[in-house]
């Protein structure tokens, strides 16, 4: 009995512990994104590196939940005689819900999985230990780019997920199906709010950016230089970056649209 609660007390203080070290090292990449103004270049290669090598399976998964979008919003919007409105359903589906989610969680199995096993692998390799002894900050050199080339690109992608899943809503509803083309824009046009709808949407990937990309980077850091110990930080990374997406979506659409 003793020995199955001490098991959980000690169970219980590594998970304080281990909040506390990754609310230190959230902090420190915050506050690592002034200095990196001066330094651009850093951020730069590394939005292209998580941006566009993720580009292109957003536009294609983009696309196919736009086309799935059109035939499911279609078929329930005709039973009420309203399939008028069918870009109005497209696009607040997107520009809300599923652009940011989605993407995030593509994101995550992409981009996320890539910049733990980087920095993974660096850290199995010495090169950050390496860095530590010439006296060179592998957080600000290395790690704090990444940062916020994610949180920089998550955005961008959300939006080019959204706009490539209402062309793909359009090419179903208009040119497959029959739905008047200008009933489908104006309906759209008229019922989405550039604030309401498309500023949430814009804030939800902005925080999921935070989460996917730190999540990543803070598995990679931390794992184990070993083989094994990269495999786990990448497996852990899509998990923790997956569920903490979902949970934070849950609770920042409860607060924008209550």
């Amino acid at each position: 009995m003793i020995g199955a609660i001490s098991s959980i007390g000690r169970g219980v203080l590594d998970a304080i512990a281990g909040a506390g070290h990754a609310s230190r090292f959230f902090a420190r990449l915050v506050l690592e994104f002034f200095p990196l103004l001066r330094r651009p270049r850093l951020v730069t290669k590394q939005i292209h590196f998580v941006g566009n090598y993720s580009l292109l399976i957003i536009a294609v998964s983009g696309l196919f939940v736009g086309f799935v979008l059109g035939l499911q919003g279609y078929y329930t919007l005709n039973r009420y005689g309203s399939e008028q409105a069918l870009g109005l359903l497209v696009a607040l589906s997107l520009v809300r819900e599923l652009g940011p989610v989605v993407t995030a969680l593509l994101f995550a199995g992409r981009a996320g999985t890539s910049l733990t096993a980087e920095i993974g692998l660096m850290k199995a390799g010495e090169q950050l230990t390496a860095m530590e002894m010439m006296a060179v900050d592998p957080v600000r050199i290395v790690v704090a780019p990444r940062m916020w080339a994610g949180v920089i690109a998550m955005p961008i992608l959300a939006a080019i997920f959204s706009a490539v899943g209402i062309l793909g809503g359009y090419v179903v509803g208009v040119l497959l199906i029959g739905v008047d083309s200008g009933a489908f824009w104006s309906q759209m046009q008229g019922g989405v709010d550039v604030w309401k709808d498309v500023g949430n949407g814009v804030i939800k990937s902005i925080v999921f950016g935070f989460a996917v990309t730190f999540t990543a980077l803070y598995q990679g850091y931390e794992a184990k230089p070993t083989p094994e110990g990269v495999s786990r930080a990448t497996t852990k990374t899509v998990v923790y970056a997956s569920l903490a997406v979902l949970g934070l979506d849950f609770l920042l659409t409860a607060l924008m649209f209550s």
